[in-house]
C-alpha cells in the first residue's frame, strides 16, 4: 500500500510541475454560439422531418406503408452515421470541424428537398386522398424518388457529424475540475433541451401550418434559411470555444486491450493483496480523472499485467499491442457496462418514431376543427409533445428533484437509471393509449358506414398519446443523454453520445422488421390486412398493443440491468494518504 501511495504521490507532483498547456475554459461564455447554432438547426431539420409523412403520402403518392418504410429506413442510416461521425472526430478532424462540414451537408440536403417540392418534373402530378386509396394516382418516377432520396442522403450525412458532437463539444467548454463547471453541465443538460423545446413549439407551428395550408415549397425554404442562420451562430464563436486536439484512432485503443488480453489469457491475475508492481499504470496527462483497476470484466485486467521485456528503459510501454495501462482497460470497461442499458434502450425510441407516422394516417380520418373555421393539421400533433417536454423538465428540475434530494440524499434526486426506468413506463403507457383510442376511433368510424370517410370523433382524442410521449421523451432522452456522457471515459465521450443516435437507428430498424412482418402476416385468408392504407379497413391498434407488450418484456430486462450497474469511480488522491 505504501508503495502505491508512494506513486500515486509522485504522480500528482509531476501532473502539478508540468505546465499547463490546457486553453481556459469559457464556460457559459460560450453558450449564446452554441445553444443558439443548436436551437436554429435543430428548428430547421425539425421544420423538415415533422411532416414527412403528410409530405410523402400527399405530394409524391405513397400508402402509408411504403411512406413508413422509407422513413424508418432512412431513420434508421441517418441515426447509424453517428458512429461513424464520432470516430472521425474524435480520431482526425475534432469536434468543431466535424459540425462544421456536416451543417453543410444539412443545407444541401434541406435544399434538394425544398426543391422536390418546387419544382414540378421532382414530384408526380397532384392525387386526392381519394384517387389515392383507390389506387388511381399516378406514381413517382425512378428519377423522382432517387432526387427525394438524394436529399434524405445529405440530411443524414448532417445528422451523423452533428449529432454525436452538439453535446459532447458544449460540455468541453466547462472545466470539469472545478465544482462550478460540474454544475454548469448539469445544467446545460436541462437547459439545452427545454429553450430548444419552447423555440421549436413556436416556430414548427408555423412552418408546418404553412406546408399544410399554403405552400410546402414555401415550408421547405424557411427550414433552409434557418439553416444559414445556424451556420452564421455557430462561425460566430470560433474566437470564444475551447477546442479538444483529436487524439487518434478510439477504437484502436479499444482494440488493443482485446489483443493484449488474448495474448496474455494464460497468465494469472494475482489475488487482492499481491498486485503493487504487476499492473502497468503510467501517470494521466491532461489532468484526466483517474480510474481504479476494477474486477468487472476481470479478464480483460490481463492487458494491464506486465511481463519481462515489455518496458523500455525509462519505463515507457514498446508495445501496446501486447501491454496496455489500468486507464486504458478501464476505459473499454466503461463502454462495455453501458452496453446492456443500451440495448434495453432501443425499444423505448420505437414509440418516438411511429407516433410521427401511423398516427397522421388517423388524423386525416378524424375530425380537425378546433373551432368552426380553423382545422389541425396532422403535423402539429408532435407540439403537444414538445409543450410537454417543456412544462416537464423545469418542473422536475426545479420542483420536484429539490424535494427528492432531500428525501434521498441522492444528487438530483433520481440516477440517470432511474430517470430511464420512467421513460421505460411512460412508453409502454404511451404504446397501451395509442392502441386503445385507435380502437375507439376506428369503431366508430365502422358505425357510420363507408359512406363516411372522416368520423366524427375529434383529432384531440391523439393528444393523450403525444403527452405521455413528452413525458417518456423528458425522461428517457435526457437520462440517457445525460448518462452516457457521464459514464463515458473523457476521450470516448462522442463515441458515448452517439450510443444515443445508434438506439434511434436500430429502433428505426426494429420498427421496420415489425412493420413488413405484421404486413406480410396479417389479412390472409379474407382477414383484413392490419396496417391496411385505409386505416378504417386495418387494425393499427393490434400493431400498437404489440410494441406495448414488446415494452413490458424489456423493462423487466432493464430493471435486472439496472440493478446490476455500478457507475465509474475515480482514483483520489487524498483517500490514499
Amino acid at each position: 500500500m505504501s508503495s502505491l501511495r508512494k506513486k500515486l504521490l509522485d504522480e500528482e507532483s509531476l501532473v502539478q510541475s508540468k505546465p499547463k498547456t490546457l486553453q481556459k475554459k469559457p464556460g457559459w461564455k460560450a453558450m449564446p454560439y452554441i445553444l443558439g447554432n443548436e436551437t436554429v438547426e435543430k428548428l430547421a431539420k425539425l421544420g423538415i422531418q415533422t411532416n414527412f409523412m403528410v409530405y410523402l403520402m400527399t405530394v409524391y403518392n405513397m400508402d402509408h406503408v411504403y411512406a413508413a418504410n422509407i422513413l424508418n429506413t432512412w431513420s434508421a442510416i441517418s441515426n447509424g452515421l453517428p458512429v461513424i461521425g464520432a470516430f472521425i472526430a474524435d480520431a482526425y478532424l475534432g469536434k468543431f470541424v466535424t459540425i462544421a462540414i456536416a451543417s453543410f451537408a444539412n443545407l444541401a440536403g434541406m435544399i434538394i428537398i425544398m426543391l422536390t417540392a418546387w419544382v414540378p418534373h421532382f414530384h408526380p402530378s397532384p392525387c386526392s386522398l381519394q384517387q389515392q386509396q383507390l389506387g388511381t394516382c399516378k406514381g413517382h418516377t425512378n428519377l423522382q424518388l432517387g432526387i427525394l432520396l438524394s436529399g434524405f442522403f445529405w440530411l443524414a450525412i448532417g445528422t451523423g457529424g452533428i449529432n454525436p458532437c452538439s453535446i459532447p463539444f458544449a460540455i468541453d467548454q466547462f472545466d470539469m475540475t472545478t465544482v462550478e463547471g460540474r454544475q454548469g453541465t448539469r445544467s446545460f443538460y436541462n437547459f439545452y433541451y427545454v429553450i430548444q423545446t419552447v423555440l421549436l413549439l413556436i416556430n414548427v407551428t408555423l412552418v408546418v401550418k404553412i406546408q399544410d395550408s399554403f405552400s410546402w415549397t414555401l415550408g421547405f425554404a424557411l427550414p433552409c434559411l434557418f439553416m444559414v442562420v445556424a451556420i452564421v451562430f455557430y462561425f460566430a464563436g470560433a474566437k470564444v470555444y475551447a477546442y479538444v486536439e483529436p487524439e487518434g484512432s478510439i477504437f484502436s485503443r479499444i482494440a488493443q486491450v482485446f489483443v493484449a488480453a488474448k495474448c496474455k489469457r494464460h497468465v494469472h491475475i494475482p489475488d487482492k493483496g499481491d498486485t503493487s508492481g504487476v499492473f502497468y499504470d503510467p501517470p494521466i496527462e491532461n489532468m484526466e480523472p483517474k480510474f481504479p483497476l476494477t474486477k468487472e470484466f476481470r479478464c480483460l485486467n490481463k492487458a494491464a499485467i506486465m511481463v519481462e521485456n515489455e518496458l523500455n528503459d525509462d519505463g515507457s510501454n514498446n508495445n501496446p499491442w501486447r501491454l496496455c495501462s489500468i486507464q486504458q482497460v478501464e476505459e473499454l470497461k466503461c463502454i462495455l457496462k453501458m452496453m446492456p442499458i443500451w440495448v434495453t434502450g432501443i425499444i423505448t425510441y420505437i414509440p418516438t418514431g411511429q407516433l410521427s407516422i401511423f398516427p397522421m394516417s388517423q388524423a386525416m380520418k378524424m375530425d380537425k376543427h378546433l373551432t368552426q373555421n380553423f382545422e389541425i393539421p396532422p403535423g402539429w400533433m408532435i407540439i403537444v409533445t414538445m409543450l410537454t417536454i417543456a412544462i416537464v423538465i423545469p418542473f422536475y428540475d426545479k420542483v420536484i428533484s429539490p424535494t427528492l434530494t432531500k428525501m434521498t440524499n441522492q444528487d438530483g434526486g433520481l440516477t440517470n437509471l432511474q430517470r430511464i426506468g420512467l421513460g421505460h413506463f411512460f412508453a409502454i403507457l404511451t404504446m397501451v393509449i395509442a392502441g386503445l383510442v385507435e380502437q375507439r376511433r376506428r369503431v366508430s368510424s365502422t358505425s357510420l358506414g363507408e359512406s363516411y370517410e372522416i368520423t366524427q370523433m375529434s383529432i384531440m382524442w391523439l393528444v393523450p398519446q403525444f403527452i405521455t410521449l413528452g413525458f417518456n421523451q423528458a425522461f428517457s432522452i435526457v437520462g440517457h443523454t445525460e448518462f452516457f456522457n457521464k459514464e463515458s471515459p473523457d476521450k470516448m465521450r462522442s463515441i458515448g453520445n452517439s450510443l444515443l443516435s445508434l438506439q434511434t437507428a436500430v429502433a428505426s430498424n426494429l420498427s421496420t422488421f415489425i412493420v413488413n412482418i405484421i404486413h406480410s402476416f396479417s389479412g390472409k385468408q379474407g382477414e383484413p390486412d392490419w396496417l391496411d392504407s385505409d386505416v378504417n379497413k386495418g387494425k393499427l391498434e393490434y400493431f400498437y398493443f404489440i410494441v406495448a407488450g414488446l415494452g413490458v418484456l424489456n423493462f423487466g430486462w432493464f430493471l435486472f440491468c439496472a440493478c446490476r450497474y455500478r457507475y465509474k469511480t475515480f482514483v483520489k488522491i487524498e483517500d490514499i494518504r
